[in-house]
């Protein structure tokens, strides 16, 4: 399964000189966009020189820039695809009828999006949520709000003030008025992108609200405001992506967040408990 340039960035950033980190961060601040235009602009829009963009491009195995670009254009027409085009574009079904194909992308997708989260991107993000000292807010566009909602049940067992953000974007942005920098935003975006979501982390990102992101390994344009971005991979044999990865990756936080929160979160248990 070929990595995505996203996943190669991860992969590598602990790696890279302070220009080529610079670089990657500024990809990844306007994703895959930035990548598309000449070394010179991206040169400049990074702050560095031309040959360290060109070191970059090496670094993630490329053997030239027009490589580079090209698969990042193979990327923006997958980020573009809509679940019409793949019903038009089928993948194989195999010998295995139905079932098979999508099982064993499904198992693949899982083991591709936990080989490029690190221990310490998840102990990171397990951190920002057990220990943040104001409020958690979840939300998920059309598809993915399922999984907000999941674990946001999980999350207000164990702390309190978590908030699971529902209904038309009006009641959204009303929220927003609550959300400062002690606060955690947890939003669930995968292609294709949903615009009310990236204008309602903009929003938060300016209020200076810490926002961790669940998106494809495509990217969400919500990534150039995350300080956290978990990217899962959700391609399957289907007119429709899979959120299964992105499942496992909620419940692994889930119940990381609840080690870190043992005895507080035990007596928070016991005390709901005994209300029922």
């Amino acid at each position: 399964m070929i990595s995505s340039i996203a996943e190669l960035i991860s992969d590598r950033i602990g790696a890279m000189p302070a220009g080529e980190r610079r670089a990657a961060q500024t990809l990844i601040s306007n994703y895959p966009l930035t990548g598309l235009k000449t070394v010179a602009e991206f040169s400049a829009a990074a702050g560095v020189s031309s040959p360290t963009i060109l070191r970059f491009v090496a670094r993630l195995g490329f053997q030239n820039y027009p490589e580079f670009q090209s698969a990042l254009q193979d990327e923006l027409a997958a980020q573009l695809q809509s679940p019409a085009s793949r019903t038009l574009n089928p993948a194989s079904p195999g010998s295995g009828g139905a079932v098979s194909p999508m099982l064993e992308a499904t198992l693949d997708n899982m083991r591709e999006t936990f080989r490029h989260l690190s221990e310490k991107q998840l102990a990171d993000i397990a951190t920002t949520l057990a220990e943040r000292r104001g409020k958690t807010f979840l939300i998920g566009g059309r598809f993915t709000d399922p999984l907000a909602r999941y674990m946001a049940a999980h999350l207000a067992i164990i702390q309190p003030d978590v908030y699971h953000l529902a209904g038309q974007e009006s009641i959204w942005r009303d929220r927003l008025i609550d959300m400062g920098k002690r606060d955690v935003l947890v939003i669930f975006d995968i292609r294709r992108y949903q615009e009310s979501l990236i204008r309602f982390a903009e929003k938060a990102h300016q209020r200076g609200v810490q926002i961790v992101l669940f998106t494809d390994q495509w990217l969400s344009p919500i990534a150039r405001f995350a300080r956290h971005v978990i990217a899962g991979r959700t391609a399957v044999p289907s007119a429709w992506d899979s959120s299964a990865a992105l499942f496992v990756v909620a419940e692994t936080l889930i119940g990381a967040v609840t080690r870190q929160l043992e005895a507080a979160g035990a007596k928070r248990i016991r005390d709901l408990e005994s209300l029922r």
